[in-house]
């Protein structure tokens, strides 16, 4: 089942091919993809992984980091390797990963509703969303999933469960819905199950409706998005 992508500089994509307990590698043009990650079964070994959610690049390096979900653990992979991961972060129920320019690594933590923030060689983190219980008040998250950080070192969180994308500006105690957050339907104006999410120069909002089975697209400043791939219910 895959779950997540990530596309490098170089247009390999990385699929997150979380039933399968592994990451796999796809060439832009090949007909097979390369095992990068897991592959060994599923397990807690460093070898293994166990249902993961998300996997990302680190640009510095080219390490693959993986959230391993149901190992509730981060861990890192060498590049061209896929032999075995290193634990950098455990005891995290992690969803996804986001890094921004200045290798700072963030992470949903879905059973705490909030993201945070880590420095190389962190192991606690900073909280820079949610944090303050399950809610759907404006300084709360409900199930944050996937994460999109922009130039300016604003996090953008699909808040899964209140239905809606939350900017939350750097520094800010509180975030501002910018797109959904009307309750769960299949409106133009609402969002069902916020999942992954993407935010372009412009500010606009893509976002997988995955309740409704649709892409959205949420203009910078607008009150509803539009349909760009799919139909509510289809």
């Amino acid at each position: 089942m895959p779950l997540a992508l990530y596309v490098n500089k170089h247009g390999i994509v990385y699929v997150t091919d979380s039933a399968n307990h592994r990451i796999v590698a796809w060439a832009p043009g090949s007909t097979s993809g390369v095992l990068v990650a897991g592959g060994n079964g599923q397990g807690n070994a460093l070898n293994q992984l166990n249902r993961p959610s998300d996997a990302i690049l680190d640009p510095a390096t080219d390490h693959l980091l993986v959230c391993d979900r149901d190992n509730t653990r981060v861990v890192r992979w060498p590049p061209d390797n896929g032999i075995r991961g290193e634990l950098i972060l455990s005891n995290i129920q992690c969803f996804a990963l986001t890094m921004d320019d200045r290798g700072f690594l963030y992470v949903s933590v879905t059973d705490k509703h909030e993201v945070r923030r880590f420095k190389a060689g962190e192991f606690q983190g900073t909280v820079v969303s949610g944090g303050n219980g399950k809610g759907d008040r404006l300084d709360q998250l409900n199930f944050p999933t996937y994460l999109f950080v922009d130039r300016h070192h604003s996090l953008y969180v699909s808040d899964s469960e209140n239905h809606r994308i939350v900017k939350w500006v750097e520094g800010a105690k509180e975030g501002k819905v910018v797109a959904g957050g009307n309750g769960p339907g299949n409106h133009v104006k609402q969002l069902f199950g916020a999942f992954g999410l993407l935010v372009d120069p412009m500010g606009t909002v893509y976002v997988a409706d995955s309740g409704n089975n649709r892409i959205m697209r949420w203009p910078r400043g607008c009150t509803e998005g539009s349909v760009v791939i799919g139909e509510s219910g289809q």
